[in-house]
């Protein structure tokens, strides 16, 4: 091998740079453990909110010291930049994908016109957008041009209006505005974007990650640790529309009017149930009903539908009734009916009522009645704030303080005047939420500065005033999918993962030893630096390691094993022809450069396939294989290759490439395999057809809610507990399609719901956790409260460790992605395979054992689905298996096909002997690695946490199939289509 020097240096640099970036990991690690110690030490258990308070100390231990030099090149704030980067399955988090509303951005654009064809073209646009794969703004184009009649997008009451006055005019055509409209929806989704970027720079959580899909409208946002995912959630999909109102007087006679009329005629056109006992209201509520004799009214909901959900409020602030927080939606539902609106008197009729913002864990909250017109915009909107900062109001408790610009002084001097001359209120609401509404006590206020004021936490007025500086959202942002994990989890993953990992490692060392002897020992170094270079490279590209990620590194240990186990069989063979050692060395590398470089090429192809079409862990998965497939074959071709040479030329010794147990092992076979063919075609037929039938006719495959949509949550319980059970009561609950199985320990259940999957929004998200903390209650240890049950509790035991939702359009777009990845992997391995070996029956039979392997893993997943005791749903982790089978497969037939053409260009076709012949020399090497990358798939499956545990059974099948495809479907396929063009006199190279 020549430029030894050059490669000794090469790789001496690239292990030095990897420990290097790895370093920040290690320093990060060390402070942080000493952190969680000081708080752990100086913080008891006995104390309440323990956990909240260790957490809170931490920060502030971390942050004292943060700036402190060490080791003389970083500090621990600089080193948590540069740290390997963890996913949410490591780490906890939440991952979010946000679809911002073309629909709103539309109408922004139009006005807000009350033009009836464009309206009903959004409307057409909407019921298509569900079935539809096209964007929104191109379903809205074919809408409105179906039913635009003489209308056209011009019109001066559409897009022809002032505010696109600069670039549109009501004499351009249709096909003329389509194109401006499309790019001014794309500036609002980059200022979308950059909103969003700008609010969580201001969040505080490490290493976020956000990014634009294309150009669907769609925004993937990743929040590793995070841990107060309510708030996070707040942070991501508030507009942070902030708006400011003159209030009504809770007196005001037409108010009064209006709640007993719309009592009396919700009496006519809603039922209600009789309930046990009858409510009164209290002297509050008297008065704003003074026209009503109290002793005329019977307050049970029966008789009362409205007045029996409200309660009296403050006769002092500027709120018009109280209810409970559970009653909020009902009434709102009430006054939002058409019957009901048409009862609103003529001096009020503009009136628009918006509910407070509750205050953590309160149970009351206040309704307002707003001073609207009749376009329904506020007297000031958000858009005149220039700054905004989280401060303390005079009695010292969290507010947020606003500076106006100028235009916004002056409109809230005359608001504050015209409030103080009605002795009304001015009400702050932001996103349609009351956050204040207090009086104007000594006139108009100059100068544009106003306060936020509430029951808030500091948390929650730096979240305030971080909105408030971004801006708001040009519309609104729907999470359409997302995954939460709880930081208990997160490390029950880590720690599963990573004894996996030492397992497999330490199984592969101690085999590479044992069957190669010392040789074993130079492979097992390469190995050991493949490992350091792989985690530099991710830490180096400022990668993902997630719990698939780390799988996909065990999986580059069979790989780089494979590389090793290749080069050392044809060492042998050389040797074995009687060729001096040093001579065999440098045959057996040269010959099995060429099996090496195919197989790993096939499987990075495959891997490329999937980086581009996966996403979330499955491309972290992805990342680590093709990292782990060059590193590989640097560290097996190179490294390799120089321990060997400097053992056997620069120390003068022997080195074997067996040890006395397994020198003998597979010499002299003779097996005739494709004497066997038709009998494997037969067992095979079998196999497949029985899944088929029960793919078709049978059970066939669970999917899981990244292909049907819903919403999915692990639930972990201090006793077992009976999936049937609470499968029974939350049918009961979310209606039928809800499915409950066990996950992992019998005290750990999965729950997958369709209920309200087409229904946006954090509310929805919030009532099923509601429902499920309800209705599993009694499972749970006495005295668990709902914040402790939900997924965003730290050091839990019990509850909610992790939530997936999954929107049935993205849904629908993961089912499209996962096809196109597995037949575009398959069409990119035959072409390869075509030009590799330039005949198309290669191809064919690669390709054949490949389906081959799918139909028979999807076929056991079928049929075994609900036997296992372990979950078998058909998800993306299951098509990142299918996709590493390919590549398996692939990888296995290559290497049996290189043998075969090698053989037959030496000695020619000779009636099928031959290519009995190469397989009966690579059986050793077959058997070798198939049983290394199994030790090493079941050391993950057995070790590496329940998530893995489907995934890992699927490849473990899939390798098991894949050894057998190879030698008896693959090479007699080719075999038989070839032999046909051999009879004719083509001649085989």
């Amino acid at each position: 091998m020549q430029n030894k020097g050059l490669i000794k240096l090469f790789a001496f640099l690239f292990g030095l740079v990897s420990i290097y970036q790895l370093s920040y990991t290690f320093i990060t690690n060390k402070v942080e453990k000493e952190a969680t110690v000081f708080a752990t030490n100086n913080i008891p258990e006995s104390e309440e909110n323990y956990i909240e308070k260790r957490e809170a100390l931490e920060a502030r231990y971390l942050d004292s010291i943060g700036n402190n030099s060490i080791l003389g090149y970083t500090t621990y704030h600089e080193a948590k930049k540069k740290e390997l980067n963890k996913g949410l399955d490591l780490k906890g988090g939440i991952n979010v994908t946000l679809q911002i509303s073309v629909k709103d951005i539309l109408k922004g654009l139009a006005g807000n016109t009350k033009n009836a064809v464009f309206n009903k073209a959004l409307a057409d646009a909407d019921i298509a957008s569900k079935s539809s794969d096209a964007t929104y703004i191109d379903l809205f184009f074919e809408a409105f041009d179906k039913i635009k009649g003489d209308t056209k997008l011009a019109s001066p009451d559409i897009f022809a209006n002032k505010g696109l006055s600069d670039v549109i005019n009501f004499q351009m055509t249709d096909e003329q505005v389509k194109p401006i409209l499309k790019t001014k929806i794309d500036q609002s989704i980059v200022s979308a974007f950059e909103v969003l970027r700008e609010r969580i720079d201001g969040f505080g959580v490490t290493q976020p990650n956000i990014q634009r899909e294309g150009n669907s409208g769609r925004i993937l946002v990743e929040l590793p640790g995070a841990r107060d995912i309510a708030r996070a959630q707040d942070l991501l999909s508030s507009t942070a529309q902030l708006e400011f109102w003159e209030t009504y007087k809770q007196s005001n006679p037409s108010l009064g009017a209006f709640l007993q009329a719309a009592n009396e005629k919700l009496k006519t056109i809603v039922q209600v149930e009789k309930p046990a006992v009858k409510a009164k209201p209290e002297s509050e509520l008297d008065s704003l009903l003074s026209d009503v004799s109290q002793d005329s009214l019977d307050f049970s909901q029966e008789a009362n539908p409205l007045f029996s959900l409200l309660l009296p409020t403050n006769p002092n602030g500027n709120a018009l009734v109280s209810a409970a927080v559970k009653d909020t939606a009902k009434i709102g539902e009430y006054l939002r009916m058409k019957e009901i609106r048409r009862l609103i008197p003529a001096d009020i009729q503009f009136v628009k009522f918006v509910w407070e913002r509750p205050s953590e864990g309160a149970e009351i909250v206040d309704l307002y009645a707003l001073k609207s017109n009749r376009d329904n915009t506020p007297r000031i909107s958000g858009d005149v704030v220039s700054d905004a900062t989280d401060t303390f109001d005079q009695f010292n408790k969290p507010a947020v303080s606003m500076t106006m610009n100028t235009k916004g002084a002056k409109e809230w001097e005359k608001l504050t005047g015209d409030a103080f001359n009605n002795q009304t209120g001015i009400a702050i609401v932001l996103d349609n939420k009351v956050y204040t509404a207090p009086g104007v006590s000594s006139g108009p206020i100059s100068g544009g500065r106003s306060e936020i004021t509430g029951n808030f936490t500091i948390n929650e007025t730096k979240d305030i005033s971080n909105v408030l500086r971004a801006g708001k959202l040009p519309a609104s942002a729907d999470i359409i999918q997302s995954e939460i994990v709880g930081p208990s989890l997160g490390q029950e993953a880590i720690d599963s993962g990573f004894n996996s990992f030492m397992i497999a490692m330490l199984i592969v060392l101690v085999w590479m030893v044992f069957y190669y002897g010392k040789a074993g020992i130079a492979a097992d170094i390469a190995l050991l630096l493949n490992i350091l270079l792989i985690f530099g490279v991710l830490v180096s590209l400022n990668a993902v390691l997630t719990l698939p990620g780390i799988a996909g590194i065990v999986l580059t240990i069979g790989m780089s094993v494979d590389a090793n186990v290749l080069i050392f069989e044809r060492i042998k063979e050389e040797l074995a022809k009687g060729k001096g050692q040093s001579q065999a060395i440098a045959d057996g590398f040269g010959n099995a450069l060429s099996s090496i470089m195919d197989a790993n090429i096939t499987t990075g192809l495959t891997a490329l396939i999937l980086f581009v079409f996966g996403s979330g862990p499955i491309k972290g998965f992805a990342t680590t294989l093709l990292i782990g497939i060059v590193t590989s074959l640097f560290t097996a071709i190179f490294i390799t290759r120089l321990i060997v040479d400097w053992y056997v030329s620069g120390k003068g010794k022997s080195l074997d490439f067996s040890t006395n147990i397994t020198k003998s092992l597979f010499k002299n076979i003779n097996i005739n395999f494709l004497g066997k063919r038709k009998i494997a075609y037969i067992v095979s037929s079998i196999f497949v057809t029985i899944g088929l039938f029960s793919l078709f006719f049978g059970p066939g495959l669970q999917q899981g809610v990244d292909f049907v949509g819903g919403r999915s949550y692990t639930i972990r319980f201090e006793k077992v507990v009976s999936p049937s059970e609470i499968a029974s009561e939350l049918n009961t609950v979310f209606g039928s399609g809800t499915n409950v199985k066990t996950f992992g320990d019998a005290n750990q259940i999965k729950i997958t719901t369709p209920y309200k999957v087409d229904v946006e929004g954090i509310e929805v998200d919030n009532e099923i956790q509601e429902k499920l903390y309800t209705s599993l209650q009694k499972y749970l240890p006495d005295g668990t409260t709902f914040d402790e049950f939900t997924v965003g509790s730290t050091g839990k035991s019990v509850g909610i460790m992790q939530s997936i939702k999954v929107g049935p359009t993205i849904a629908d777009d993961i089912k499209k992605n996962a096809f196109l990845a597995i037949f575009g992997s398959l069409a990119v391995v035959f072409l390869y395979i075509l030009l590799r070996f330039r005949k198309w029956q290669f191809s064919l039979g690669a390709v054949v054992a490949v389906f081959h392997d799918i139909l028979i893993v999807l076929g056991v997943f079928s049929v075994l689905g609900k036997l296992m005791p372990f979950n078998m749903e058909i998800d993306q982790a299951f098509i990142a298996a299918i996709l590493t089978v390919i590549g398996y497969s692939l990888n296995d037939t290559v290497v049996v096909f290189d043998r075969i053409r090698e053989i037959i260009a030496e000695k020619g076709w000779s009636a099928g002997q031959n290519t009995n012949l190469a397989i009966n020399s690579t059986l050793s090497r077959t058997l070798n690695t198939s049983m290394t990358t199994l030790v090493v798939l079941l050391a993950i499956f057995i070790f590496g946490g329940e998530s893995l545990r489907g995934f890992m059974f699927a490849m473990i099948i899939g390798v098991i199939v894949g050894t057998y495809s190879s030698i008896f479907i693959a090479t007699p396929v080719m075999f038989d289509t070839l032999k046909k063009k051999v009879q004719e006199g083509e001649k085989v190279e």
